[in-house]
């Protein structure tokens, strides 16, 4: 399977022997082995590095396939084909990217290794987020096409530990900003001692960082990193998202991506994305006719038609769904317009910056996962030769517009039962995250809220 058809390495991003050196040195001691979940997260495993150079580094190594098919809390979830306590929970490889090797100075003597997981004789987890998006690039690079994005990250950063967060159950935590700080260079320089950290970590991890700026809710702000392909994009933002967490507890702080952390503005990750030749040629415009060509126009078609079939991989959580109110630069309906942010997706640039923002994930997406519902439906409108419908001018949450899923249990439904999803990943693909959401559902309803308690313990 190739996941990098034309990726071109950061500098920054060390060799085998670079790395081998550097152990032999004594300068790495540690060698993080890692993959993303379903949830997002990053897991794995920390190896001595003599062990990881002397017995590892040839073959891989393994861990338990439970992983991918746990609730948030880890928990062993019945009703999963890929694992069983009949079954035994056995292991998965994780079959190293050595295109991956980042020094994370945050962590002494550390670097960190992602992987690919599979199956013992070399077969995908195909329900593995990355495996998912590797084989949605697979699809475009078969065609002549390398799909390329960027991810805009918002988070909110408390002046309270991730411990003393966890003890008071995240209520009377302090925002690093008191005020709307959205592009206030005196708000990013309030917290500018962790921004800065942040940034100058994630660049010697091999990512190229573009800009920091505050955002709207009290203590938000973004990150931004420089486009590249879809896989190195998905593995960049999994490392970043993981480690801007790891940076905070060290300042003492904690950082949330939920996508509506209160009754304010809540983050989200904009996604952009184009198309380019193997070569690097621009497909998306029409240097000619001075506008965007008919591939271009088919593969926004491809994602608006699909995107309620996918909501679910672009809102993955319960939470997620509270970003989608009128006025809130979050959409709430399924249209395109021109630089226009309120609807749900947007078209900037030109030439061979022709791109298509989708506005609809928020800061708890799966990268992955995002990016290969994009690639999925764009490549399912070039394939249908899909017409683009009439742009979407004025305002959006005004229009008469097909409205966004609202609730997980709308989206679970329209992904169970969309061919297009299960043309495009698979049944096995397909009924795996349906029961995470399943999952996810039933711990909520069974679930009693701090809002059902203040309203009702005295009251009714």
């Amino acid at each position: 399977m190739t996941t990098h058809p034309t990726a071109a390495r950061n500098p920054r991003l060390l060799s085998i022997d670079a790395l081998e050196a550097l152990i032999d040195s004594g300068e790495i001691d540690t060698v993080i082995v890692a993959y993303t979940d379903m949830q997002g997260r990053l897991q794995g495993k920390r190896l001595h590095a003599t062990f990881f150079r002397d017995h590892v580094l040839a073959h891989g190594t393994e861990g338990c396939n439970y992983t991918l098919a746990t609730d948030v809390d880890m928990n062993t979830v019945p009703g999963y084909a890929l694992t069983s306590w009949e079954a035994g929970y056995g292991d998965m490889a994780f079959k190293l990217d050595l295109g991956t090797i980042r020094r994370l100075i945050h962590l002494p003597g550390t670097v960190m290794i992602q992987c690919d997981l599979i199956w013992d004789g070399g077969a995908p987890v195909r329900v593995s987020p990355r495996s998912i998006l590797a084989e949605q690039v697979q699809r475009a690079a078969d065609r002549g096409w390398i799909a390329l994005a960027g991810t805009e990250l918002e988070f909110i950063v408390f002046n309270t530990t991730y411990e003393d967060a966890w003890d008071s159950h995240y209520t009377a935590m302090t925002p690093a900003n008191q005020y709307n700080v959205d592009y206030s260079i005196l708000g990013t320089t309030r917290v500018e001692p962790l921004l800065r950290e942040i940034r100058n970590v994630m660049h010697a991890a091999g990512t190229t960082v573009e800009s920091a700026k505050g955002e709207c809710n009290f203590g938000q702000h973004e990150i931004a990193f420089l486009y590249s392909d879809v896989i190195t994009t998905a593995d960049n933002h999994s490392v970043y998202k993981n480690t801007a967490k790891e940076i905070a507890a060290q300042h003492g702080q904690s950082i949330t991506f939920m996508a509506k952390y209160d009754q304010r503005e809540g983050s989200s990750c904009h996604v952009h994305m184009s198309l380019r030749g193997l070569g690097g040629e621009t497909v998306f415009w029409d240097e000619a006719a001075g506008k965007r060509s008919t591939l271009y126009d088919q593969f926004i078609a491809g994602v608006l038609a699909t995107m309620a079939d996918f909501t679910l991989l672009y809102a993955p959580n319960i939470n997620s769904y509270k970003r989608f109110a009128d006025g809130s630069f979050a959409p709430t309906t399924i249209g395109w317009g021109n630089d226009n942010r309120t609807c749900a997706i947007r078209l900037v640039g030109h030439g061979a910056a022709a791109r298509l923002e989708n506005r609809l994930p928020g800061g708890d997406v799966n990268p992955y996962l995002a990016l290969a519902g994009m690639l999925a439906g764009g490549l399912y409108g070039i394939e249908q030769g899909l017409e683009l419908e009439p742009e979407l001018t004025g305002n959006a949450y005004t229009s008469d517009h097909p409205r966004v899923p609202h609730t997980l249990r709308d989206a679970r439904d329209v992904f169970e039962s969309s061919q297009v999803a299960r043309a495009a990943f698979g049944d096995d693909v397909v009924t795996h995250y349906v029961h995470a959401a399943d999952t996810e559902l039933a711990a909520f309803n069974a679930a009693v809220t701090d809002w059902e308690r203040r309203r009702g313990f005295e009251r009714l």
